[in-house]
């Protein structure tokens, strides 16, 4: 058990300065747990606690008033959510869904405020995360904002190429969270994603796309 809690601290950014016996501490108070395909691994009313993800995928979401999903982001091995309840009294409307089988380890709310206190240097690392976690919810938020729906979905491939230094890239989403994501129907990325096909703009085969006139796409959409 104590292996596999280790995993968890190990490839965690903010844990990723500390030295292997400070790993092991920080694993003697990480609780770890195998959670199935499906299952809610945090919600407004849960406990308040840091989740950090070991194996699987996790969609991170939030409802609407009218009870719409909308998908913040994917969760891959290393990330964690929950840093902001750790801080304040007040529950955040957050939401997180097991994509598929996945392991998770979980810190408890004065759990981490101790290896706050332990660690100093944990709080600047949290803060760069925290940080870069607002950038790419300020950058989902404008992708929203974007009038047409093709240009929202060719503005969300052009990043993808960006971040990957090529022009030939994998949604790393299901289509239909994709569609949640940007803020459309999945008939409609469907719809728009042909389009661009038979343009000539892109080719696709599944979440796989490469984008053909990467030119033409960064300066008319």
């Amino acid at each position: 058990m104590v292996a596999e809690q280790h995993i968890c601290a190990e490839i965690v950014p903010i844990f990723s300065y500390l030295d292997q016996d400070s790993l092991v501490k920080i694993s003697a108070i990480t609780r770890h747990e195998q959670v199935s395909k499906g299952a809610l691994v945090m919600s407004p009313t849960d406990q308040k606690r840091l989740v950090i993800l070991a194996q699987g995928k996790v969609k991170v979401y939030q409802l609407s008033s009218a009870g719409k999903e909308q998908l913040l982001r994917i969760m891959e091995p290393g990330d964690f959510e929950g840093e902001k309840l750790l801080f304040k009294a007040q529950d955040e409307p957050l939401y997180g869904e097991a994509l598929q089988d996945s392991v998770i380890c979980t810190l408890s709310r004065a759990a981490f405020q101790k290896l706050l206190l332990t660690y100093p240097a944990i709080s600047l690392k949290l803060l760069e995360a925290i940080t870069d976690k607002m950038a790419r919810l300020e950058k989902q938020a404008n992708l929203i904002n974007i009038e047409s729906i093709e240009s929202r979905i060719v503005t969300y491939l052009i990043d993808l190429t960006k971040a990957n230094g090529e022009t030939h890239v994998t949604i790393p989403m299901k289509l239909k969270e994709l569609a949640t994501y940007i803020g459309t129907t999945p008939e409609t990325l469907s719809r728009k994603l042909k389009h661009l096909e038979s343009d000539g703009l892109i080719e696709r085969q599944g979440r796989k796309i490469r984008l053909l006139d990467y030119e033409y796409l960064e300066d008319f959409y």
